[in-house]
């Protein structure tokens, strides 16, 4: 028999197994004497409880809770001007990852600079930035990097590249952060600024791809500190149903802990190796701006001041916009981010705001809640 990719995933799609978890969660609630709110804090969880509708198979006493699990939705918007700025330079070769490019600022997005003539150009992979770096030595190539995690060790392994060929023409962006940060964030803010969240979370259903790399240990804070128990949980539709039965579970049984449910990939210490890469090239931020959130304690990486000739914040600093820009006023984004509202609570949602017409951030990226909300939910 030949094996195809949909072969690897076919069982975690099965419909009998979905009732059938569907049915065992459904009696597991009935021994609870209150409501659960769980927050999926990645957005491919999102996308996955939108296509497959796993709301509609909850019970009620069951909800879901979208966090702010999308590394391009939580890029507020002085950042996306950077990024504009860059580009627009005569010299400069913006390179980043896909989702980045309809992300409006507020001097426009990369594709109304691409537009405009400048050179930006889309990756799968960080080192794709050494073949441009190659053929084009007389410019300077800046690669803007994003994402949790699970990216942050690719843009690590470039980084460790271009200063071991002592490659000159290549620089970084560096826009990554950190998950269990803004998870304490949403539960117990430290932001002046910002009122209580109030969106009384329960528990978490920890993000899959971020603890690949850096294991379950990251969560364990928040069932000892915070009386909130997190299951790390696959991204499948069976997966899922038995990461949130585990919860219940853990309610039911009067239990409050980190525990896997992925463990097909997932362990408690991580990626170690890809761990000590970017903890040697990088250092925390002590104040990250996320969209939405407000400025997160240590959320945030910057490459080491020993690299800081690398350091397209440092290289470019006099041409780097400082100034913090607002959201659009009907936009809210930021709550749902925050887990406050769901993305059909929108005055704007489906109307002025599409996928092909973006105003916030969560309807552009492939992981954002109200894309997810408009391609599955069937509500526009």
């Amino acid at each position: 028999m030949r094996l195809e990719l949909k072969n690897l995933y076919d069982d975690f799609r099965d419909p009998k197994t979905i009732k059938a978890l569907a049915d065992l969660i459904k009696k597991e609630a009935k021994k609870l004497d209150r409501s659960i709110n769980i927050m999926e804090v990645c957005g491919g969880h999102t996308h996955t409880i939108m296509k497959f509708g796993l709301p509609q198979l909850m019970p009620q006493n069951i909800n879901f809770i979208h966090g702010p699990g999308c590394p391009v939705c939580i890029m507020p918007k002085h950042r996306i001007d950077h990024a504009y700025t860059l580009a627009m330079q005569e010299d400069v070769i913006l390179v980043t990852l896909g989702d980045m490019i309809k992300v409006p600022g507020s001097r426009g997005s990369l594709q109304d600079a691409r537009s405009k003539g400048a050179d930006v150009r889309f990756v799968y992979s960080p080192m794709e930035c050494i073949k441009i770096a190659q053929e084009n030595p007389t410019k300077k190539i800046v690669f803007f990097a994003i994402g949790f995690e699970t990216t942050t060790p690719m843009t690590a392994a470039l980084v460790d590249v271009v200063i071991k060929k002592d490659i000159k023409n290549i620089f970084f962006h560096i826009n990554h952060v950190t998950v269990p940060e803004v998870m304490v964030e949403l539960i117990d803010s430290r932001d002046e600024h910002v009122d209580s969240y109030n969106n009384q979370i329960d528990a978490f259903l920890g993000p899959s791809h971020v603890s690949v790399i850096s294991g379950a240990k990251i969560y364990d804070k928040f069932p000892k500190q915070y009386n909130r128990p997190v299951v790390v949980t696959g991204f499948e539709p069976v997966d899922m149903m038995e990461g949130v039965l585990m919860i219940i579970k853990q309610f039911t049984q009067n239990r409050c802990e980190n525990e896997i449910q992925y463990k097909r990939v997932v362990n408690y210490d991580g990626n170690i190796t890809a761990q000590k890469l970017i903890d040697k090239y990088f250092d925390k931020v002590s104040l990250f701006k996320w969209r939405g959130l407000g400025n997160v304690h240590d959320s945030g990486l910057k490459l080491k001041d020993q690299y800081k000739q690398y350091d397209a914040e440092v290289v470019w600093d006099n041409i780097l916009p400082k100034e913090e820009i607002e959201d659009h006023k009907l936009c809210i984004c930021g709550d749902i981010l925050r887990g406050m509202a769901h993305p059909n609570e929108c005055t704007i949602f489906g109307t002025a705001c599409k996928p092909n017409s973006p105003v916030g951030s969560c309807m552009v990226s492939s992981e954002g809640a109200c894309a997810a909300y408009f391609k599955y939910g069937n509500i526009h």
